[in-house]
């Protein structure tokens, strides 16, 4: 047992090292879901870009029906709404975009297997300029909120909207 946690250690630290794709450079990736079984997970992360703008256009993963690019924005009634952004994040010159809890975020809907701790998720982010960023990404369940860079609100619930 202790062998297998080394190696499942051992993976996920390998995993944390940076995807890098000309410019853009992807940092501390993780995934997550709310419960076991569920059928919605998410995945955050830092996208970095030391070149030109470009635009985070699409994502995928083989392990959902569905994967999307989604917020959280603010309704009239001051509840936060998750959204699809089908128009992707723009990603500025010699800039970054946080995909936090509670934020931009990677979006799995129609889970095709369980993410247990540990796991690795490969993700493949599609930019306007860059082309295919492949990322491995681990599935972190532990993780708290603020050690992911969740934003912050000030009033309102989360509800799905998406």
């Amino acid at each position: 047992m202790k062998l297998r946690l080394s190696i499942a250690a051992a993976v996920a630290a390998l995993a944390a090292f940076p995807a890098i794709a000309g410019e853009i450079s992807v940092m501390d990736p993780y995934a997550r879901t709310s419960m076991a079984n569920a059928q919605t997970g998410a995945a955050f992360m830092m996208i970095h870009n030391k070149g030109d703008a470009d635009r985070l256009v699409d994502v995928s993963s083989p392990i959902a029906e569905k994967v999307e690019l989604h917020t959280h924005k603010e309704n009239a009634q001051g509840v936060m709404q998750m959204i699809h952004v089908e128009e992707g994040f723009e990603l500025p010159a010699d800039g970054a975009i946080a995909m936090v809890r509670g934020g931009h975020h990677v979006m799995f809907l129609g889970l095709k297997q369980e993410l247990k701790q540990g796991d690795i998720v490969p993700v493949t982010l599609v930019f306007e300029k860059a082309g295919e960023v492949q990322v491995d990404i681990p599935v972190d369940l532990e993780r708290k909120p603020e050690e992911g860079g969740q934003m912050q609100h000030k009033h309102g619930q989360m509800k799905s909207g998406g």
